[in-house]
């Protein structure tokens, strides 16, 4: 699909975007009903005070943070139809407020370790429901196989099976809402819960009520996909979903609470609320459905971690990784590394929790901070590019309460699991802050000096025949953003280190702009035929093979007349073969002539590990089939050391 065919898709109402949006947005909070009120009620005496004071916080919530919240004010904040944490962090960026970064990479880390516990219990909660009537059966190896052959599978693109999943989430939803109403007709004065004085009552006078929040949480964890997702379906084409998918909650939610009530004064002692409310006969329907539904939710998720780690990458806030596409569908990515991680990160999960009620305390806390995040970023935008301030002052007073409030209570989860994805999120958020920090340490002393002082230079070397030819064509990575300045590593790798000498001398520069899926160069010419700097400009979710796109820039200049393609040597030019090309990767290394501070010297040391463990820059701009040749130049991060040595006689 193009990118003109794709925007046209987003911005139009259609039966087709809408089932789109239903079966690649709305998996993670399809799934909640799964496990939210047998959180609720754990090991509490069932009462009415209890259930309606639950079912009215789920309203309030679904009503509150996910329509209002996430469907309203989130999805106006798009980026040209583009979505997402980090999506809203390059709307903001572009007002030099140096902070806005850390709630874009402390959300982003958050988001991934959710990525561990989602799938995990979704499908142990599907799957549980086998143990209603075999209470042996050995739900732990059945889900780790399920995960298994889902993270395996990803490796094969999800273009065929992905046509299935909207018609199979709309069977889901239609069916919850059946469950939930067959129960909700017999008590229709549980419907009272709407007036939210019953969830006020359930905070301020239910013994431990207010800790009772971090359940009630858990029915809006996938209300970040709608904002994540944005640029799949649309936002009208996700808020026309949205309000099919809000009844299907309600009423399956209010439906449970009619049954719960009828089990007023007593415990749950196992029993699944949401298995419970299904009619005698429906119980497998119900749990393949919701089994289905849960791998669903499972593969929306690991695809926008995907795509998250993808964005991250292109805005240099994620070690190289290597990106394959498995398909032809415009933005579908796997990321073999990332999706190996998940895999062991969700089996660890299901094998230290085991049950879905022990995951219960793993998942909620990295997403109220993740929340926490965005509100924090869509107050910042709403202020400054849209600049209402009213809006944004309502905003922060109430989602920073909300959330706030949802954070303090399950901040009681930390000890019974909730450490799993603090930790989790903390080693991602730190090497993202390392990677940071010491690309800010690079640029801050990464030295510039202008170019035309170095045209003459470059003339003389290329006509000087007693330094070996390093290449007809020497390309160089630039940090420099204009042919004004080189960087000084470029001149000194050129000259001093050893001199090379070309033909054709090429400085890239490739930037990261705030435009989703801009693609477009600038050439200027500083030698005619013998010296170009050449301006590429991508957006963050654009592809970033420069080896291809650099060949599309040479031929568009062949065709202008501008530069020779053909081979300079008289034996190869003869049979009309292409010029040759090197590529020269610089990686700056901080000089051991340095003096700097130990703050600085962990940010190296730090950066010099993840360096190690990441794809190689080569690989990553695809020049791996191409002459390259990588060198390490020293770069001073501080004062030069002070020595002291005496000459004797």
């Amino acid at each position: 699909m193009s990118d003109s065919k794709k925007e046209g898709f987003r911005e139009k109402i259609s039966a087709v975007g809408v089932l789109v949006s239903l079966g690649i947005i709305y998996g993670d909070i399809g799934t909640s009903p799964l496990y939210v009120f047998k959180a609720i009620v754990g090991t509490n005496v069932i009462n009415e005070e209890l259930i309606l004071g639950g079912v009215s916080c789920v309203f309030w919530t679904l009503t509150l943070i996910t329509s209002i919240k996430y469907v309203y004010l989130a999805l106006n904040a798009d980026n040209k139809g583009e979505g997402g944490i980090f999506s809203l962090y390059a709307l903001v960026r572009r007002y030099k407020v140096k902070w806005v970064v850390y709630p874009a990479i402390f959300g982003c880390a958050m988001l991934i370790s959710d990525g561990f516990i989602t799938p995990a219990i979704s499908i142990t909660s599907a799957i549980e429901g086998l143990t209603i009537n075999n209470p042996d059966f050995p739900t732990v190896p059945v889900v780790i196989i399920i995960l298994i052959l889902l993270f395996f599978f990803q490796q094969s693109g999800t273009s065929v099976v992905g046509k299935f999943f909207g018609p199979v989430m709309s069977v889901w939803f239609a069916s919850i809402a059946v469950f939930g109403g067959y129960h909700l007709i017999h008590n229709l004065a549980v419907l009272k819960a709407i007036n939210p004085i019953y969830a006020w009552n359930l905070l301020t006078q239910y013994p431990g009520g207010f800790w009772l929040l971090g359940a009630v949480f858990l029915c809006t964890t996938g209300a970040e996909a709608l904002y994540s997702d944005l640029g799949h379906c649309g936002k009208e084409n996700i808020r026309v979903g949205w309000g099919f998918v809000k009844i299907s909650l309600l009423i399956n939610y209010f439906g449970q609470a009619a049954w719960l009530l009828t089990q007023e004064g007593t415990q749950l002692n196992g029993q699944i609320p949401f298995y419970a409310i299904v009619p005698d006969g429906f119980l497998l329907f119900s749990i393949v459905i919701a089994s289905m539904a849960a791998i669903i939710a499972s593969q929306a998720l690991i695809s926008g971690t995907f795509t998250l780690v993808n964005e991250a990458m292109k805005l240099k806030l994620w070690p190289n990784t290597r990106v394959r596409y498995p398909s032809t569908n415009l933005g579908q990515i796997y990321i073999p590394s990332i999706n190996w991680i998940l895999l062991a990160g969700t089996i660890a999960v299901v094998l230290i929790f085991r049950e879905s009620s022990a995951m219960e305390g793993a998942y909620g806390l990295a997403i109220t901070l993740d929340m926490l995040m965005t509100t924090t970023l869509l107050v910042f935008f709403f202020s400054t590019a849209k600049k209402s301030m009213l809006r944004s002052a309502a905003l922060a007073l109430i989602f920073f309460s909300l959330e706030g409030m949802f954070l303090i209570s399950n901040l009681n989860k930390f000890a019974h699991g909730g450490w799993f994805p603090i930790m989790i999120a903390a080693a991602f958020f730190i090497m993202m802050f390392v990677l940071m920090k010491a690309r800010g340490l690079r640029e801050r002393h990464t030295e510039f000096v202008d170019l035309k002082h170095y045209m003459p230079l470059i003339q003389d070397l290329q006509s000087d025949t007693s330094i070996p030819k390093e290449a007809t064509n020497l390309v160089y990575m630039a940090v420099a953003k204009s042919n004004q300045y080189i960087d000084s590593n470029i001149i000194y790798s050129i000259f001093k280190k050893r001199p090379k000498r070309a033909d054709v001398y090429w400085f890239i520069h490739v930037d990261t702009v705030n435009s989703p899926f801009a693609s477009k160069y600038s050439v200027d010419t500083i030698i005619p035929k013998k010296c170009f700097f050449i301006r590429i400009s991508l957006g963050f979710k654009a592809d970033h093979r420069v080896n291809l796109l650099f060949n599309k820039i040479l031929h568009d200049m062949a065709d202008n007349g501008e530069i020779d393609l053909v081979s300079h040597y008289d034996s190869l030019k003869k049979h009309n073969l292409s010029a040759d090309f090197k590529f020269i990767i610089l990686h700056s290394l901080a000089s051991v002539d340095s003096e700097i501070s130990t703050f600085d010297n962990l940010v190296i040391q730090g950066y010099r590990i993840i360096k190690r463990l990441s794809f190689p820059t080569e690989k990553m701009y695809g020049l791996e089939l191409a002459n390259v040749e990588v060198e390490n130049v020293p770069i001073m991060v501080g004062p030069v050391s002070s020595v002291s040595i005496k000459r004797e006689d």
